[in-house]
């Protein structure tokens, strides 16, 4: 008979070392609380068979960095805390470079990380040779070595933060299977209000969902989407081999698909092949504890062999164990965290992609701090629950993309390597011209999207590279039309909620930093920010009549935008109606100096400067066809936004394409969207602005209300203004020298000294070099363009300095005269 509190603060479902390192942390933020509920033993899902590996090398992500950098910290020193060994070592970790490409992409994450305090060193294969005598290193180029990674006993572990917890006032109850996450429904979002176990409800305020490869199932109920599932998952254990201990460094090779260490005086040898298997797609036994899976022999045999191949003594000593367990993946091989869409106090914390191990500590602390303040610390943008799609639940589409996702794990991340499995999922209107101007297509957030194009007709290619690639040509051909003459986006990804009703003008208004309820036909650029005056979403909002407003956000934020609105609405009591409208309405953007004229040509509404000026939006006839038309523009130039019912998008599409023939029009595709917004300094939320920045320090003060009696964030957003100009500021930097690429993550240094990083960047066709845009905090006060002017700058492009242009102010069209023309 179990014995259950009828009520805790936060109810934990899971006891794995992510369930366990929440509960830990929970308690040292003075949330003691807390019921931990595990249906078998601690551990029992996929925890107890991880492979153990305490590694920080490989990422460009602030925030997995962080996490994984304060989990090693912790595991060192948790032992003395609570008594119970978490068989950390610091034995050292080996990232072998066995090709150019990953030789280029592991220089830049090793200057990237050495930025945020990992200790990295580039060695030589004579080096690695001395590190782990058993590979062969004769034909690798490089290898990574950071000395502070090592290896932990995952039980030990958990066992280790479960006691911490327990120790600071937490109950745990193993045995304990919850049946349902209890939620009373609202009429825009409900509310948690407890657990069910069996017959048993347990009453609450919070509960984290850390069920691992359950996971799905659970959020399922109540009709959340957690689209992680279980594959299987190999490494094998070789019998006793000479002078190997546990003071052994861990080697890894991923083009030989495995990593080494030391288990038992054997040799651990784990596996991620680039063809995966996915396991029970039809859903994970409730009742699979401590389970191992038949090993599928024929299908591994070629992976293991070059696996073994790189340390040859692997096929001279006996095998001891070949293990195959399940770990789940979700589709994009980042986790799954934070607060259910539309459900007050439910959180996540699963899809660990077989890092949990390595992320618990920090992602406990991550999601500790998420509970207890309302808001995280660092950037969650890549890892918000909110970003899944519903068609990410199909079976179908779960078992295709995860034979794939999982051997990307060990694949070279060369940019233009794409996914190619469960593609398809969703359709423009207008698919099929993209297609036929020879579009090369990649994966949108779901949607099928024209990178560039290759001409009519003509079947696009493209290979991978960190270099200047031949359809380079077609790119900039593309951003120089619409700089030119004129070209025609389709971006009907784009999210696009009707927001309807007598309160819907007063909702907007409250959680937008700008004005967004003023006359019909306008178009407002702003931010909706938390209590804390940061960002949480950075759209559009254009009112459409008294009570009729379209709010357009950016795809990889779309959920979480719909989803903060919807809880605004619950929490206001809001008299409206929120639509998903994103499939429902096409977006093709006519943008460039030409576009009034080829407009023009398809209606008779009066498109001059003085009848239809900057930020006009109305409801007008082109083509024959009602659509919404907003003067917008996110690249710099007199450019239009239409929104077109779905069914009439290819009318609307071909007739652009004919009244622009005369003004040379070119169908124009993401990669010239992403290098003529990052000319002007355009930002985009997720990826260079995120929910850890304020409007100020990113440039964006100027789309704040700052007169407005009421708006989400209001008081934080003042109080950061009148503090000054603030410490750390978003500044465009442009390259000197026009042969490098920018990327990501690039740290940036001025007068040698790195303040910072690049958090995206294109190639600016117009500039003539790459440019993006960097974070950098002042060294002895703010960051003023005095303070850029008096220093000397530089990038490191993946080891190499390059000298380049810094500035506060857009390098293209700095006062925006082209846009009002």
């Amino acid at each position: 008979m179990l014995d259950l509190p009828t009520r805790a603060r936060v109810v934990i479902v899971g006891g794995g070392v992510i369930g366990c390192s929440v509960a830990y942390h929970l308690a040292h933020a003075g949330w003691t609380d807390v019921l931990l509920l595990e249906r078998d033993k601690l551990t029992s899902g996929t925890t107890w068979h991880a492979a153990g590996l305490m590694t920080c090398f490989g990422s460009t992500s602030e925030t997995s960095t962080g996490i994984r950098l304060y989990s090693r910290d912790l595991y060192a020193r948790l032992e003395a805390e609570t008594g119970v060994a978490t068989g950390f070592r610091p034995v050292g970790m080996i990232e072998a470079a066995a090709d150019r490409d990953r030789l280029e992409e592991y220089r830049r994450v090793a200057a990237f990380q050495r930025h945020l305090g990992l200790e990295i060193d580039e060695i030589g294969p004579s080096e690695m040779k001395d590190l782990f005598p058993w590979a062969r290193t004769d034909d690798l180029v490089a290898g990574f070595h950071v000395a502070g990674d090592g290896r932990v006993n995952p039980v030990d572990l958990t066992q280790s933060l479960a006691r911490g917890a327990k120790n600071l006032g937490v109950t745990i109850v193993e045995g304990a299977r919850v049946d349902e996450i209890l939620v009373a429904e609202g009429r825009h979002a409900g509310r948690v209000t407890g657990v069910r176990v069996g017959e048993h409800v347990v009453e609450a305020e919070y509960v984290v969902n850390c069920t691992g490869m359950w996971a799905r199932e659970l959020g399922e109920q109540n009709g959340l989407v957690i689209p992680n599932q279980a594959a299987e998952h190999y490494y094998l254990i070789t019998d006793t081999i000479d002078g190997l201990t546990q003071d052994t460094p861990i080697f890894e090779d991923p083009s030989s698909f495995g990593y080494y260490r030391e288990e038992g005086g054997g040799m651990m040898v784990g596996l991620f092949e680039p063809n995966a298997a996915a396991w029970q797609v039809e859903g994970i036994p409730r009742d699979a504890s401590f389970l191992t899976l038949p090993p599928d022999w024929d299908r591994m045999a070629p992976f293991l062999e070059q696996a073994m191949d790189r340390v040859p003594v692997t096929h001279e000593v006996g095998i001891r164990t070949f293990f195959c367990g399940p770990e789940s993946f979700t589709p994009d091989l980042a986790p799954a965290v934070g607060e259910a869409p539309e459900i007050f106090g439910y959180f996540v914390a699963a899809g660990m992609n077989s890092v949990g191990v390595l992320s618990a500590g920090g992602l406990g602390r991550v999601l500790a701090e998420w509970i207890v303040s309302g808001r995280p610390d660092v950037d969650v943008t890549g890892f918000d629950v909110a970003r899944f799609r519903p068609d990410q639940l199909d079976p179908a589409y779960r078992a295709a993309r995860t034979t794939e996702i999982l051997g990307t794990v060990y694949a070279a991340h060369t940019p233009g390597k794409q996914l190619r499995t469960a593609r398809d999922a969703i359709l423009s209107p207008v698919i099929e011209r993209l297609v036929e101007q020879g579009g090369y297509l990649r994966e949108v957030s779901g949607w099928e999207g024209a990178d560039w194009f290759a001409g009519y007709g003509v079947v696009p290619h493209a290979e991978p590279t960190w270099g200047h690639a031949p359809w380079f040509e077609a790119w900039s051909q593309e951003h120089r039309a619409v700089r030119e003459a004129v070209g025609l986006m389709d971006m009907s990804f784009m999210g696009k909620l009707s927001v309807k009703g007598p309160d819907a003008g007063a909702l907007l208004d409250e959680v937008s930093a700008g004005s967004v309820d003023g006359d019909a036909g306008v178009i407002t650029y702003t931010q909706w920010l938390n209590e804390g005056g940061l960002i949480e979403a950075d759209l559009t909002v254009t009112k459409l009549g008294r009570d009729r407003f379209l709010v357009v956000v950016s795809d990889t934020a779309h959920g979480h935008a719909l989803d903060w609105l919807r809880r605004a609405a619950e929490r206001l009591e809001a008299e409206v109606t929120i639509t998903d409208v994103t499939q429902d309405l096409a977006q093709l953007n006519l943008q460039g100096p030409s576009s009034r004229d080829v407009l023009a040509a398809l209606t008779a509404t009066d498109l001059s400067t003085e009848a239809y000026p900057f930020r006009t939006s109305r409801e007008i006839e082109v083509a024959g066809v009602d659509v919404v038309c907003a003067r917008i523009t996110y690249v710099g130039e007199l450019g239009y936004e239409l929104y077109v019912p779905a069914e009439d998008a290819i009318t609307v599409y071909d007739a652009l394409l004919a009244a622009g023939e005369p003004h040379g029009i070119r169908p124009v595709g993401l990669k010239s969207l992403a290098s003529l917004r990052m000319e002007k300094g355009y930002r985009d939320f997720g990826h260079d602005i995120d929910n850890t920045d304020d409007p100020v320090s990113v440039g964006l003060g100027f789309a704040v209300g700052w007169d407005k009696p009421s708006f989400v964030g209001r008081a934080a957003a003042l109080a950061r203004k009148a503090a000054g100009p603030p410490s750390s500021r978003l500044v465009q930097i442009l390259l000197r020298d026009p042969e490098p690429l920018l990327y990501h993550a690039e740290p940036v240094h001025r007068d040698g000294v790195v303040v910072g990083y690049v958090r995206a960047a294109s190639y600016g066709w117009t500039l003539g070099a790459s440019v993006g845009l960097a974070y950098v905090t002042g060294t002895d006060g703010p960051v003023t363009a005095d303070w850029l002017a008096a220093g000397s700058w530089q990038v490191d492009v993946a080891g190499t300095l390059h000298d380049i242009d810094v500035s506060l102010r857009p390098l293209y069209d700095p006062a925006s005269e082209r846009v009002r023309v």
